[in-house]
């Protein structure tokens, strides 16, 4: 089955699109990438998004012109993707979404919220459409995420000790697979998410992000910063769990720069919000004793942030993903495609010990496309490790 994977994360730049074929032979997912593209968003649409976050308060005409908009370029990266990827030939679209909230209370969560209206995608390909892949583990008692704990699993099965899977979006999220006992994934906290909001705040909104790095290279650790922001509680809170934009915010960093005098830096700012990732990714991974951490997503540009990362887990070995066969800016994206080609095939996307649902749940609704809507004949048990192929060329 062919399938195009789409994502657009936290920091909600561009959409990512990725091509892949899948078939499931016996326990084994075999993946064979068919390649990967980014479409920004349109400078409104992106601002409109900015401007509708958490902890902005909105109105259902703005939350129904962004499930339009939103939908609207997702079907226009499905589109792009189809022709420039898939030379037209393709059998299923899997859309996570822009989650616009996550809506967490005492450490439960009681509902999410990913626009764009999946009828744009089926409309501009043709093709059926996975989409709202979250909103089943949360019904069955789970935090919805992170998702992508299942191909996180699937990949580091095989790898000796106790390999871990770290992910850098807007929030961090980890996937450790201990040998004799059941995966576990959660987030442990910000990655580009406060600086991010920080870079757009000092700025005046003329940089989005800290470009290579090099603002936090400019500047050092304020300690007495990083202690008010590690004094959380969410760090302490035992795993499984989640958070998001809505929680990690800026008026979140601008009540801990009240809590610090002298005023640091703007450079300061983003040595310490980098090393605060740096040492909530760290934690993570002592307290469930990783041997090696698989790292992907945009932070992995960040040479700084690696390079933090390195000095806080001096005894564990970094790996980039693209070096087990997942390219990094596109590992979302297929590990999307993934759970919606298991939902297809009657299978289910979660694990429990993972999201902290009580059970594990086909994940998804389905939008017919131009055809007749035709499910494959449901897989018998599910993979249980994934085997990348070479490259492809539709």
């Amino acid at each position: 089955m062919r399938v195009i994977g789409l994502m657009s994360g936290t920091s909600y730049d561009a959409i990512e699109a990725a091509a892949a074929d899948l078939a499931l032979d016996g326990d084994v997912l075999h993946l064979h990438p068919i390649g990967h593209l980014s479409a920004p968003y349109p400078d409104a649409v992106r601002d409109l998004i900015a401007a509708t976050l958490p902890p902005a308060t909105t109105t259902t005409r703005a939350v129904c012109t962004l499930d339009t908009r939103i939908g609207q370029a997702f079907a226009a990266a499905a589109e792009r993707a189809l022709h420039d990827l898939c030379d037209g030939r393709a059998d299923l679209v899997v859309s996570h979404g822009q989650t616009m909230h996550h809506w967490v209370e005492d450490g439960a969560v009681h509902g999410t919220l990913q626009l764009g209206q999946p009828a744009w995608i089926a409309e501009a390909t043709g093709l059926p459409v996975v989409s709202d892949l979250r909103s089943r583990d949360v019904a069955a008692g789970g935090q919805g995420a992170p998702l992508v704990g299942m191909t996180d699993t699937l990949l580091l099965r095989g790898l000796p000790g106790t390999p871990a899977a770290l992910n850098l979006g807007g929030i961090a999220n980890i996937t450790v697979l201990a040998p004799g006992t059941d995966p576990l994934a959660f987030d442990t906290g910000p990655a580009n998410a406060l600086l991010d909001a920080a870079v757009r705040h000092f700025t005046g909104g003329a940089h989005a992000y800290d470009a290579d790095g090099r603002g936090a290279a400019a500047g050092r650790t304020r300690p007495e910063l990083l202690r008010v922001l590690l004094a959380d509680p969410y760090y302490r809170r035992p795993a499984p769990k989640t958070t998001g934009k809505e929680y990690f915010h800026l008026p979140y960093l601008q009540r801990a720069l009240e809590a610090v005098l002298p005023a640091p830096r703007p450079d300061d700012v983003l040595a310490t919000l980098t090393r605060l990732t740096a040492v909530t990714v760290a934690d993570a991974c002592r307290a469930h004793g990783a041997t090696q951490l698989v790292v992907s997503g945009g932070g992995v540009r960040n040479p700084v942030l690696m390079r933090m990362i390195a000095e806080e887990l001096p005894d564990v070995p970094l790996r980039p993903s693209h070096e087990l066969g997942l390219p990094s800016d596109a590992k979302e994206a297929l590990a999307f495609a993934i759970l919606g080609f298991l939902t297809m095939h009657g299978l289910p996307g979660t694990l429990p010990s993972g999201t902290g649902a009580r059970r594990a749940t086909l994940l998804g609704t389905v939008t017919p496309g131009r055809s007749p809507l035709r499910l494959p004949e449901p897989a018998g048990h599910p993979p249980r490790v994934l085997r990348i192929g070479p490259r492809l060329r539709a």
